[in-house]
């Protein structure tokens, strides 16, 4: 680190360098404070983030400018005047997030503290990647819309292997119409804003960390059993990616080698045996006509079926996975997200024991198993907000804990 002497025997092109980059880190600082601590003064940001007033007045008169916060008033009375809280935006900038999915894509909006707009766009997911571009944007393009309201960014959660260094999906056995192609650069072309995508875990991951069960906590794992299997695992404050963003798909683990084929090309993994999407099969073959699992749900609460095979299966498959990850990543909190636990009040419980029986006991003992509160809509949006902070950084910077910051408040709706 440059002192201040080193600094002034710097060519100005050096100097300036410098200088721009540490007003950068300044304006994270104040963005990181507000996130966690919710609105405050300048005066409270630079107590808070430990930087001095003058600095934490020009760094937030800078995000002020760029949109990235706005001024609320304040019933606080500060030296005769109501004083003026800064915080994340709500009225005047909004973030956008795009779900892909297999079956269904939703498109949000939200402000820039995470807080979810009512409106929902929803549309089926169409079978080929161009109507699907024509879609999305169709939906966005209305999103883009609001009055007065600057939009900073989109963040899309999608399924499958996703190279990150390229903004690339590589395969996705469930979603495979968008293969080698990139919606986020894709999209951004078209709409003119910046865009990011994550792989739905690590989205979900996001979610849970800054909107759900996981405010505050730097190491914790996600297990989605959704339409698909998917792990992600945040260690140290950061996302565990692997060499190009590959790591944590466990939903291809064979569970059961005589198995239902997988979109993968394999049979019996463990997303075929032991997923959302696995009790949907099971179901609608028992019925004899496609279903989903809106209406399967519906139809075990009325009780017009029994499901205590199915769920039987699912649960002892699904235990060797969640067993898998625990024996692997050694987590302190493991989070499961899927709707299959709303078919049986004792599903969960069961789970826990079958899982007990298949791990290593120490590990085990040390992992707390809860469901996860975040969605993945939450994740597309938190993944957009982290990439507009984060770009404040240079890369080498990007990603690190704030262990020095108390755990966030929540805002996001739920």
């Amino acid at each position: 680190m440059y002192n201040q002497n080193t600094m002034n025997e710097l060519p100005a092109s050096t100097s300036d360098i410098q200088t721009s980059l540490l007003s950068k880190i300044n304006e994270w600082q104040v963005l990181r404070a507000i996130q966690h601590r919710g609105p405050m003064s300048r005066a409270e940001v630079a107590r808070y983030a430990r930087i001095t007033a003058p600095t934490a007045s020009k760094a937030a008169e800078s995000l002020l400018k760029a949109g990235l916060l706005e001024e609320e008033e304040s019933t606080e009375i500060l030296r005769g005047r109501p004083a003026r809280k800064l915080r994340l935006p709500q009225r005047n900038a909004q973030v956008l997030g795009l779900v892909l999915d297999a079956d269904k894509c939703r498109v949000v909006s939200a402000g820039l503290d995470g807080s979810l707009h009512d409106t929902v766009y929803e549309f089926a997911t169409p079978d080929n990647y161009g109507l699907l571009l024509d879609t999305a944007e169709a939906y966005l393009r209305t999103a883009l819309k609001r009055e007065n309201v600057i939009t900073l960014g989109l963040g899309i959660s999608i399924p499958g292997l996703l190279d990150y260094s390229n903004q690339l999906s590589i395969l996705s056995p469930n979603l495979p119409i968008t293969n080698n192609h990139s919606p986020a650069q894709d999209l951004e072309k078209r709409l003119g804003i910046v865009c990011v995508q994550l792989q739905e875990s690590h989205a979900l991951c996001l979610a849970e960390r800054h909107y759900g069960n996981a405010i505050g906590m730097d190491d914790f794992a996600m297990l989605d059993v959704n339409i698909g299997v998917g792990l992600g695992v945040m260690s140290g404050g950061r996302l565990l990616k692997g060499n190009r963003g590959l790591a944590g798909e466990v939903g291809h683990i064979t569970v059961s080698p005589n198995g239902r084929r997988c979109g993968c090309g394999n049979r019996g993994c463990l997303e075929t045996e032991a997923s959302d999407s696995a009790l949907v099969h099971a179901i609608s073959q028992r019925l004899g006509r496609k279903t989903d699992i809106d209406e399967v749900l519906q139809i075990i609460a009325s009780g017009k079926i029994e499901i205590t095979h199915e769920i039987e299966q699912i649960c002892r498959y699904l235990a060797i996975g969640v067993a898998t990850v625990i024996n692997l990543f050694n987590p302190s909190t493991l989070f499961i997200h899927g709707r299959m636990f709303a078919a049986d009040p004792a599903l969960f419980s069961r789970l826990l024991t079958e899982i007990e029986q298949r791990s290593l006991a120490p590990a085990f003992s040390d992992c707390h198993i809860v469901m996860a509160r975040g969605s993945k809509r939450q994740g597309a949006i938190a993944g957009i907000i982290e990439h507009l902070f984060n770009s404040l950084l240079p890369p080498s910077m990007q990603e690190t804990p704030s262990r020095t910051l108390p755990s966030p408040v929540s805002v996001a709706q739920r």
